[in-house]
């Protein structure tokens, strides 16, 4: 995609989100890396997702200085290192989803299965489409730390051959990451409803086995861990 195609498409998925209500009021924010290294394409700061105008959103070049359009997002230093840390990525979503924010406001015990995984393998898609989730501890909108953290989570998994496509930002939503808009915006999709199932199935499903995955990993490639 050129930049303009890139700027409508971004308008595009923000709309679908917050009409589907994956964003709400000024929640959430996304971003697309631009081709021949021109850096990237992010959501203003307290945008509406719902109501954006291709040519306000913010151009910031490689090094992360704002070239043209409305004041980036405060997120746009978690975006860049995702963007370092994950190659393939080309597109970042970030959200507040109703169903994920409430996995880390639960109970110990009760919300998020282990910190190295937000969520149990509970459904062949979650494991085929999203894969491993990890949970950030929390830091305020914006925090450096928490940034760093989410690199360090994303080469970390890499290294151990397992890579993630997403993160879990405690009390803050998900942060989700793919090669395009439309394929960041389904992995998000698979990550809330997958979240959604868990918080209202009682008691807790079991999660599919070792033989199960196994199956998906030769099948369709699926990428989730061993141990």
């Amino acid at each position: 995609m050129n930049h303009r195609e890139l700027r409508d498409e971004l308008c595009a998925v923000g709309a679908s989100l917050f009409q589907r209500g994956l964003v709400h009021a000024t929640a959430g924010n996304i971003s697309v890396r631009l081709p021949d290294g021109d850096g990237h394409l992010i959501t203003p700061t307290d945008a509406c997702l719902g109501r954006l105008r291709p040519e306000a959103l913010a151009h910031v070049d490689p090094a992360g200085t704002q070239r043209s359009g409305d004041r980036a997002s405060k997120t746009l230093a978690l975006h860049r290192q995702i963007y370092a840390a994950a190659p393939d990525a080309r597109c970042v979503i970030h959200t507040h989803s109703t169903h994920l924010v409430a996995l880390t406001l639960q109970a110990p015990g009760l919300g998020v299965w282990r910190p190295e995984t937000i969520l149990p393998p509970i459904t062949p898609y979650f494991v085929m489409k999203v894969g491993r989730v990890p949970l950030i501890p929390y830091h305020r909108p914006g925090d450096p730390a928490a940034a760093a953290l989410v690199a360090d989570a994303i080469r970390s998994a890499a290294a151990a051959g397992a890579p993630i496509r997403a993160v879990l930002l405690d009390r803050l939503g998900p942060n989700v990451w793919h090669d395009s808009p439309a394929a960041a915006m389904a992995t998000l999709e698979e990550l809330e409803e997958t979240a959604r199932l868990w918080l209202m199935t009682t008691p807790r499903p079991q999660p599919l086995d070792s033989a199960q995955i196994d199956a998906l990993r030769q099948t369709f490639g699926a990428v989730w861990p061993t141990h």
